[in-house]
């Protein structure tokens, strides 16, 4: 943008005349009017020169923020004083942004902030009006509307993968402190966080959860108690969603076992025996479905946890491994190459190519698990081998690395979740949605059991062990 005042304007200028008005009285605004007929000796005659607005006041401690949101879903987007930062979805991990330049529209109270997805690179602009806005009941972190139910903005976020949405926008200095954790490079170094601070503030760390400690024995922790499993060591683990049982499997020569273990009880029962494996807890822990190898393929099959004589094939196809349930009458599966959803009925409701879920940077395989969110089945979280993988990625199984991703059915984005130093394999979600737990090795080929938040801060070694998995 040219202003007819001056030549081109910086964004971090613009933005603070954008929010100046916002704290300018209308008598403060007329006096900046240049008046009718005046010229600068920068101005062209036939020019008309724009309203300049005096230097928006700020704290020297925090700059003014923006803040922009809608409801159904609820979303918000934070402007800083350098554009854009950080876009957030309510069921998704935050998305960080890069500013780019800000334009003005030609009507004068109008801009658009242009920016960049940091995980995709995918673009992004962020529509800003001043106008009466009442497309929002409330912004997200604050459920009271303002008197009258009006906001101050009127805002709409375009993203090239996830799509358009519309809602208001408000000042939100008073935000600042909470909820930015990117330090300011101009800053001085000595109030410069050396910790960065993550965007989950209310989080639920397990109750109940089991891992393969080095023997490996099977450990059960349900609150401060900790126990082994009696018996041979096992592998499979699948907690039930109560944190009282634990499935496992455990294999005897060419027998393989399915098992129940209760934490009560501190007993083992044996529920089924035969060329079976990898049993999974339906959502309501009434029902248990496994891989059983029949007629020279593993076939989809279930039983109700009460008899497991009842067991019935679900699906005569051919599966390589159950990820879990996408909802209380859907398992996800995977194939040879691809990704299914199985209804209870055993028809096939969606599929999806491997190679789209993985893209360029990871590989299928053995490695591969697929995980659905706890309360957003549109999310996963993927852990696989990286094609290539970072420098700061060790090379851990036979040369290659693991990796950890987010991918969206709906919008086909992938953002892999960075874990310096680490191979990262066996990704599993807290009952929660917030946290994630995964298996990290380190150069020294030492494995442990390590957690992490969601926007990928937080990062803590959690167990001496591998393969944890999450009951309550």
């Amino acid at each position: 943008m040219r202003n007819a005042l001056g030549p081109q304007i910086p964004p971090i200028r613009l933005l603070s005349l954008v929010l100046s008005s916002a704290f300018v009285s209308a008598s403060a605004w007329s006096q900046a009017r240049p008046t009718p007929g005046q010229a600068t000796p920068q101005q062209a005659p036939a020019q008309k020169s724009l309203p300049m607005a005096p230097q928006a006041p700020h704290s020297t401690h925090y700059p003014i923020l923006l803040l922009g949101f809608g409801n159904q879903p609820n979303w918000s987007v934070r402007i800083g004083l350098k554009g854009p930062e950080r876009f957030d979805r309510e069921g998704y991990p935050p998305i960080p942004l890069e500013p780019g330049e800000v334009t003005q529209e030609p009507a004068g109270q109008a801009w658009v902030y242009h920016a960049k997805d940091s995980a995709t690179g995918a673009p992004v602009a962020v529509h800003l009006s001043r106008e009466a806005c009442t497309d929002a009941t409330n912004d997200t972190v604050t459920t009271t509307p303002p008197l009258g139910g009006r906001y101050s903005f009127k805002i709409s976020i375009d993203h090239a993968q996830i799509g358009s949405l519309k809602g208001c926008g408000r000042t939100a200095t008073e935000l600042f402190p909470k909820i930015n954790n990117r330090p300011n490079q101009d800053d001085d170094a000595k109030k410069k966080s050396s910790v960065p601070v993550s965007s989950v503030t209310k989080f639920q760390s397990p109750i109940a959860f089991a891992y393969l400690n080095a023997t490996p024995q099977i450990i059960f922790k349900r609150g401060s108690i900790v126990r082994t499993i009696p018996g041979v060591p096992g592998s499979e683990l699948s907690p039930s969603h109560d944190g009282k049982k634990l499935l496992f499997t455990r294999e005897q020569g060419a027998v393989r076992t399915i098992n129940d273990y209760d934490y009560d009880s501190n007993g083992v029962k044996e529920l089924l025996r035969g060329d079976v494996r990898g049993p999974v807890w339906s959502p309501d822990d009434s029902r248990v479905a496994y891989l059983n190898h029949q007629g020279g393929r593993w076939q989809l099959w279930a039983f109700p946890l009460n008899d497991p004589t009842k067991a019935a094939v679900i699906s005569a196809d051919s599966f390589e491994s159950i990820q879990g349930w996408s909802d209380p009458r859907t398992l996800l599966v995977l194939t040879g190459n691809t990704l299914a959803w199985i209804g209870e009925d055993g028809r096939t409701t969606q599929t999806l190519p491997i190679s789209d879920l993985c893209g360029t940077d990871f590989a299928a395989g053995a490695k591969l698990t697929v995980r659905v969110h706890p309360t957003n089945p549109d999310l996963v979280l993927v852990s696989a081998l990286f094609v290539r993988p970072a420098a700061a990625v060790p090379a851990v199984e036979n040369g290659l690395a693991g990796g950890l991703f987010f991918y969206e059915f709906r919008a086909k984005r992938r953002a892999v979740l960075a874990i310096p130093n680490l191979s990262a394999m066996d990704g599993e979600w807290s009952r929660d949605g917030f946290q994630i737990f995964f298996t990290g090795t380190d150069p020294s080929r030492r494995k442990s059991t390590y957690r992490v938040f969601w926007d990928a801060i937080g990062l803590q070694k959690y167990a001496a062990g591998t393969s944890l998995v999450v009951g309550l």
